[in-house]
């Protein structure tokens, strides 16, 4: 299933759009008021399904995940030099990026593929397709990105200081 996520271009917080295959809008995001990065998944009903929260005093970058307002797990950014990343500690999953940062994948336990992210760079705003083997894992994997945007937009205010 793939999904396109896109970054609404005029929003005080950070606002996306996440489309099916047919350029149906699925899901909502919606940045909140919060120390670090929170940002709260509604799927087409409006009902909320999920939140990403950024952790803020930590060494290296992590992220809280919670479906349902239950907590799930944590993302965190792994120390590297060349090439971003990211364990997830609930479902055994890693995210490697390639050098641009542009680029994703996400492998479970026995580095099979769960999904393939790539960064659209000739776009206003940040939009990238998701492209989720299995369409249960689509939640997660859309989650994990979030997680990675909002971890470069971070670093990037950082970079500007």
């Amino acid at each position: 299933m793939k999904l396109l996520f896109k970054q609404r271009f005029f929003s005080w917080f950070d606002s996306y759009d996440i489309y099916n295959e047919d350029g149906q809008v699925i899901y909502q995001v919606e940045g909140k008021l919060s120390w670090g990065h929170k940002l709260v998944i509604y799927d087409q009903n409006g009902n909320e399904v999920g939140t990403v929260l950024e952790k803020v005093i930590t060494l290296l970058p992590k992220f809280e995940i919670y479906k349902n307002n239950e907590y799930i797990g944590c993302l965190s950014k792994e120390l590297s030099f060349f090439t971003p990343h990211y364990n997830i500690d609930y479902n055994g999953w890693h995210i490697d990026g390639t050098l641009t940062e542009w680029n994703y994948t996400i492998v479970d336990e026995s580095y099979v593929t769960v999904a393939i992210i790539r960064k659209e760079i000739f776009n206003f705003t940040d939009t990238y397709v998701i492209d989720v083997k299995n369409p249960e894992n689509v939640l997660d994997a859309l989650m994990f990105v979030l997680a990675i945007d909002a971890e470069k937009c971070t670093r990037n205010k950082q970079q500007n200081y």
